[in-house]
């Protein structure tokens, strides 16, 4: 019987929505919880916050309280990332997931603070005075997605980004770039999920980080072909600003098929790396599911 992504994807969206919802004041001081909620609410495929509840589940999580918080600090962090991309000084982008940037909503210098508030919020997801997160679970998660964040992560990723532009770069150069600006979140989320769950071998740890690091990949590879292939409106973001600001992307190193051919070859080595799991099929189907969808989206 086929594995219902969407049947198993729509609970927990609702769970990560409301979550979100009711983790960002909207009484923050001067306007700033609106900047913040703009933000990060009623928009985007959520991929990053899925990939850590399918991993946890697939880990054996008793129960999903400590990955709920981690799959909502990895999109906050995934929202700071955006606003501040968009920026003037940055990409300098006016549309973001199918409405104007915080920017230009909100002005340059309350998205600049709107920005630093999610990151630090997502830190204070991870760390629950309750006790309703195991420390050392707690110590995991803030770990991961601190490297995952920083400069041999996205924000390496990025400034090698916007050095890059005009200028060429390598099949490998490309690749390292990706795996930190977009895979190291990506990546990330997985092995947050893995903290969240059951103990594993190394083994079956190892082929879940070799999961991660190919589905990020993947997911960059397929963006770069949206860029060109994909209009504004149904990307949620402008189409073309890639090869209009002289970036370097997969399209332009390989060609249009020769990167879709990629992307198949990516989507296959996913799916592989979670066969090398051990685990049984049935504790990998939304994993798989998130995989395949990876691949096929159109925005």
């Amino acid at each position: 019987m086929a594995f219902d992504l969407q049947g198993w994807m729509q609970p927990h969206l609702l769970r990560v929505e409301q979550a979100l919802s009711g983790g960002i004041d909207p009484a923050a001081p001067a306007g700033l919880g609106d900047a913040m909620r703009y933000a990060v609410l009623d928009g985007g495929k959520r991929l990053r916050p899925l990939l850590v509840l399918a991993a946890a589940e697939a880990t054996g999580a008793p129960t999903l309280a400590a990955a709920l918080r981690a799959a909502c600090a990895v999109e906050l962090i995934h929202a700071y990332s955006l606003v501040h991309d968009d920026m003037p000084c940055m990409d300098n982008d006016v549309l973001r997931r199918g409405k104007p940037t915080v920017h230009v909503q909100f002005g340059q210098a309350q998205a600049l603070l709107a920005g630093d508030a999610l990151q630090a919020l997502a830190f204070e997801l991870l760390t629950p005075l309750d006790g309703s997160v195991p420390p050392a679970v707690q110590a995991a998660c803030v770990g991961l997605l601190a490297r995952a964040s920083g400069y041999w992560g996205m924000a390496g990723g990025q400034a090698i980004d916007l050095a890059s532009v005009g200028g060429q770069l390598s099949e490998d150069q490309l690749r390292q770039m990706h795996r930190l600006k977009t895979g190291a979140l990506l990546l990330c989320s997985v092995q947050m999920g893995v903290a969240c769950g059951a103990v594993i071998s190394e083994q079956t740890r190892a082929a879940f980080n070799r999961f991660g690091e190919v589905l990020g990949l993947a997911f960059q590879v397929v963006d770069d072909i949206l860029d060109v292939t994909a209009d504004s409106a149904t990307l949620g973001k402008t189409a073309g600003k890639d090869a209009a600001a002289d970036k370097p992307t997969y399209v332009a190193l390989m060609g249009l098929q020769a990167a879709q051919r990629y992307a198949d070859e990516l989507a296959g080595e996913a799916m592989q790396a979670l066969a090398d799991t051990g685990l049984p099929p049935e504790q990998l189907t939304a994993l798989q599911g998130l995989a395949s969808m990876v691949v096929q989206r159109n925005h």
